[in-house]
């Protein structure tokens, strides 16, 4: 029986394409650089993929990340700008300024609470996520908040579920589900660890890297489906 469930938070339960829109669009405005459309939104948005894909697979640090991403993307817009890091300090608050759920997100948590052990564990910065869980109200939800900034590694690293463990309780692997949208970290993690894996694809990805999936949805309420069944 599943008793236990450890949330991915951007992209599972808050729609992180749309805090990162409203954060760049924020940082433009106060650092003076004019306006940053669609079109550079998505070429950001690949860019930033690659590099936290990067850091997932431990070739760069999340330092590099953080700096690295904007370094790059200010080059390929032909953008003269110096103060990377004042712009992503300044990011890291804006994208805690709203929360943006994800479809029946916050409905499905909620009616939860109080029946399962709930659990956020995400790789987000302490910054921002503590901001979008405070300001989301997940915060009131959740049992816990695991973030990998103060954990000290990033998933899919087994040290990063072994510290979650430290805190919990020792996983009974069975009862423990974790439920993410990233095949690389949320899903990899949980093979790592072996503990069900529940991947929420909502735009039908395919999962070129055989990595092994218990339950898939495309809605989050679908997991109520899936525990009553459990």
């Amino acid at each position: 029986m599943i008793k236990t469930l450890l949330w991915d938070v951007d992209g599972t339960l808050l729609d992180f394409s749309k805090s990162e829109a409203y954060g760049i669009r924020k940082c433009f405005q106060k650092f003076g650089l004019g306006e940053c459309t669609e079109e550079m939104l998505l070429r950001y948005s690949k860019i930033n993929h690659k590099y936290w894909q990067m850091l997932e697979l431990g070739k760069i640090t999340k330092k590099q990340v953080l700096t690295e991403r904007f370094i790059e993307f200010f080059g390929a817009e032909n953008i003269r700008f110096n103060r990377v890091d004042e712009f992503n300090d300044e990011y890291q608050i804006r994208l805690g300024d709203k929360a943006f759920f994800c479809d029946n997100a916050f409905e499905t948590i909620s009616s939860l609470k109080g029946k399962y052990k709930q659990y956020a564990v995400t790789n987000g910065t302490y910054v921002a996520q503590q901001r979008k869980l405070t300001q989301s109200g997940l915060i009131n939800i959740f049992d816990n908040v695991f973030i990998s900034d103060k954990i000290g590694f990033e998933k899919p690293n087994i040290e990063f579920f072994n510290a979650v463990q430290e805190k919990i309780g020792k996983f009974n692997k069975n009862e423990v589900m974790i439920i993410g949208d990233s095949l690389s970290s949320d899903m990899q993690g949980g093979n790592n660890t072996g503990i069900l894996c529940c991947w929420y694809n909502p735009h039908n990805a395919e999962n070129k890297n055989n990595i092994n999936i218990d339950f898939e949805i495309k809605d989050i309420s679908e997991i109520l489906r899936i525990l009553e069944n459990n």
